[in-house]
């Protein structure tokens, strides 16, 4: 199974700053301890100097994740405020058929409300659901119909 780790990096900010990004090395160590065949692809492991690429790079790096986005079985988008870039990615990905998991209190947000195939509202609420089995039960239902 490909999951593709999207989420916040950037998010409103107005400066080339990122919000922390320590969930992404958090939701890949329990991805892997539970889902031993899961290979997770996060973006910001493969590029943690984005912010600083030329609009050349930055462009084919943005332009190639979103359509790895449209390869992958699931995404799961963590989302505790808005992010175009999620956005898009979630789109990519339920467009061309993947399993999205969001990870948002934003429950009202068009976004998670009619892309995602279930939403948790905090991290500790899906690694309960990676633990317990429920999230593997969720991936296999919406994949397999």
């Amino acid at each position: 199974m490909r999951i593709f780790l999207a989420g916040i990096m950037q998010g409103s900010r107005q400066s080339a700053s990122l919000y922390p990004q320590d969930y992404r090395e958090r939701l890949t160590k329990i991805l892997n301890e539970h889902f031993p065949d899961v290979e997770v692809y996060d973006p910001f492991a493969n590029h943690p100097t984005s912010l600083h690429y030329t609009d050349e790079e930055g462009k084919k790096v943005f332009l190639g994740h979103n359509a790895l986005c449209g390869e992958m079985d699931v995404i799961i988008a963590f989302l505790p405020e808005a992010s175009m870039g999620t956005a898009i990615e979630i789109w990519e990905g339920w467009k061309h058929g993947a399993v999205v998991v969001t990870v948002s209190p934003m429950t009202s947000n068009w976004v998670v409300r009619f892309l995602g195939t279930r939403n948790y509202e905090t991290l500790e609420e899906l690694e309960g659901a990676i633990r317990d089995g429920s999230l593997r039960d969720v991936v296999l239902r919406s994949c397999c119909k």
